[in-house]
């Protein structure tokens, strides 16, 4: 297990909530939407506890200013980096039943303190195309999650952990940005995405 506090809310076998019963759709604007389903995965501290021993972590770098620099957060990929989780399959399953979308393609992020975060952005690929649909599970203590529009606007923020489902659809990558800011103390994290066969890239 990662070092740090249990969470009290995680305990108990995993499993979800396939009838998606607390479900809410926020409409972004007209041809963006976010679903966020609080409490999606119960017992999600030993799915989070196995995703962080069993996987192969990757430090990830990119350009930034004309130099490159690590993002400050481990990253991996599955089947490639891990064997996962054995709920990440009915997880998969669910998603695709109530999208109608096939969710080939899963990452991971591991965000370790409060030091670890990820600046403003859209996925990449999913942000050059006309829609596209990201679902993301998080598990362990809550971290705030920021969404505006990619132009600039009032972000709106959530606290996103213990087991919560958020799915962005339609051009909401395309048209807004998202992003897990610095805190001054935090719990370790880890996100699992789920994501559709696109054209290129890894994550």
């Amino acid at each position: 297990m990662l070092a740090g506090q249990r969470s009290l809310f995680g305990g108990g076998a995993p499993s979800i909530d396939g009838d998606f019963r607390r479900l809410r759709r926020i409409q972004l604007d007209a041809t963006a939407w976010l679903d966020h389903c609080p409490g999606w995965v119960e017992g999600h501290q030993e799915v989070l506890d196995v995703l962080a021993a069993t996987t192969r972590w990757q430090r990830q770098r990119v350009e930034m200013y004309e130099r490159t620099v690590d993002v400050p957060r481990l990253v991996a990929a599955l089947p490639e980096d891990g064997p996962g989780h054995p709920l990440l399959p009915r997880m998969i399953a669910a998603l695709d039943g109530r999208y109608d979308v096939a969710f080939t393609r899963i990452g991971l992020a591991l965000y370790r303190d409060g030091n670890d975060s990820v600046a403003w952005h859209g996925d990449r690929v999913a942000r050059d195309l006309p829609v596209a649909i990201v679902a993301t599970v998080s598990l362990g203590e809550p971290r705030k999650f920021l969404l505006r529009p990619a132009e600039g606007g009032r972000a709106l923020s959530f606290a996103l952990g213990w087991g919560d489902l958020i799915v962005m659809g339609g051009a909401s990558q395309r048209t807004w940005r998202h992003s897990v800011p610095k805190v001054a103390r935090a719990q370790p994290r880890v996100t699992v995405m789920f994501r559709p066969e696109w054209p290129e890239g890894r994550y």
